[in-house]
């Protein structure tokens, strides 16, 4: 979901302007390395810690496929519903645990049950029958996932710079939120190498002359490449 306010552009222009922001990209924006590593190395980095200390089970397993996702069935009857829906028999130990207070004193065993369950299949189809079962849960959605998904991609929650290593233009994150007015970009990436910029910056910022700069090079006060 998205929300919108208004904002003032300038403190002297007297122009608002809608402020575009989805609930889920302060969580994304958190995460802005990720984008980078996948699309230029193909990393995917993944989740590390899961669980909800006192609360059992809540915890994060993992597919066939690879991916996680979570599962919330810590109340009395959802824990009950999950067995059923493991087809637990009704003689395992696990159908004794039957209070929360019981279930944290074993909530290793029990992990490693519904563990070794969700490993049985790719995670849509677990997720598939958890949702006709009513029982709380959801894909741990990684940056593969992120870069695929309709409405990221339809928010345009990614740009592409230029990078001069590569022989083609490197997806980062875009700017959020989103002003309506004067909405913000990229403008440029960063230098992989330092001094790449060090002459623009003097003659242009600072207003050195070639005379100055050329002192300051061969003092080593600066350097360029």
């Amino acid at each position: 979901s998205s929300s919108s306010s208004s904002s003032s552009s300038s403190p002297s222009c007297g122009k608002g302007q809608v402020v575009d922001v989805a609930i889920y990209e302060s969580v994304f924006n958190l995460l802005e390395g990720v984008v980078s590593e996948f699309d230029g190395a193909g990393v995917v980095r993944g989740c590390s810690g899961s669980t909800l200390t006192g609360i059992v089970p809540s915890n994060l397993y993992r597919g066939s496929d690879g991916k996680d996702i979570i599962i919330g069935a810590n109340g009395d009857s959802l824990y009950s519903r999950l067995l059923d829906t493991m087809e637990v028999e009704k003689e395992s130990c696990l159908r004794s645990y039957d209070s929360n207070a019981k279930r944290v004193e074993k909530q290793g065993e029990i992990d490693i049950a519904i563990g070794k369950w969700v490993k049985q299949r790719p995670t849509d189809a677990t997720l598939e029958i958890l949702s006709k079962a009513s029982i709380p849960s959801g894909l741990i959605y990684n940056v593969e996932d992120m870069m695929n998904d309709p409405h990221y991609i339809a928010r345009n929650q990614f740009e592409q710079v230029e990078i001069g290593e590569l022989d083609r233009k490197l997806k980062i994150p875009a700017i959020s939120p989103v002003l309506s007015r004067n909405p913000g970009t990229t403008r440029h990436p960063g230098r992989s190498k330092p001094g790449e910029d060090t002459v623009d910056i003097l003659e242009d910022w600072l207003r050195k002359d070639t005379r100055s700069i050329d002192a300051l090079l061969e003092a080593g006060s600066v350097m360029k490449r």
